[in-house]
């Protein structure tokens, strides 16, 4: 027969407690939000000199991966992509997503294909910083969808200017 002594009990409960508490102090930008659609990555450095410029600038090679990760079709129209400072992109026209699939938010000025699953901004301007930022995805109606704030120090260590949240 073991006997559990009142000190291991003890031990127990302070450590359950530990746990608990860590568990709420997660900061509120880690929740998981209760949406279909998640931010699967972003390329926030475009590779290369950056330069906005609309004819031969680098601002399509930044972009923002979208993906649907649950087992019904979903129609991006209405979402909305934020940055940190409040640079907003609306999906205005309807892009629906499959099962699985993803779109990449390009920078710059081109053609929208659902076959090529990409949508530009039709700005040639980068929103994301090089340094630090904040992508919010919110549902049409407003509410959060995904939210990840990032530094290039913490976290794109092999220094590529992408960084990859959900798989």
């Amino acid at each position: 027969m073991t006997r559990i002594s009142r000190a291991s009990t003890a031990a127990a409960a302070t450590a359950a407690i530990a746990v608990l508490g860590l568990a709420t102090a997660l900061p509120a930008h880690a929740a998981e939000y209760s949406s279909p659609l998640k931010i699967k990555g972003v390329q926030y450095d475009a590779p290369g000199a950056d330069s906005n410029k609309c004819s031969g600038g680098n601002a399509k090679n930044e972009y923002l991966t979208i993906k649907n990760y649950s087992r019904s079709k979903v129609n991006l129209k209405g979402y909305a992509v934020k940055d940190a400072t409040g640079n907003t992109f609306v999906f205005r026209a309807s892009h629906v997503l499959e099962p699985g699939d993803y779109v990449n938010l390009r920078g710059g000025r081109g053609t929208d294909s659902d076959a090529g699953n990409v949508v530009y901004r039709q700005n040639c301007n980068f929103i994301w910083n090089n340094d630090k930022d904040t992508i919010v995805l919110n549902k049409p109606g407003g509410a959060h969808a995904d939210v990840h704030a990032y530094t290039k120090k913490a976290n794109d260590r092999d220094g590529d200017g992408y960084i990859k949240y959900h798989g």
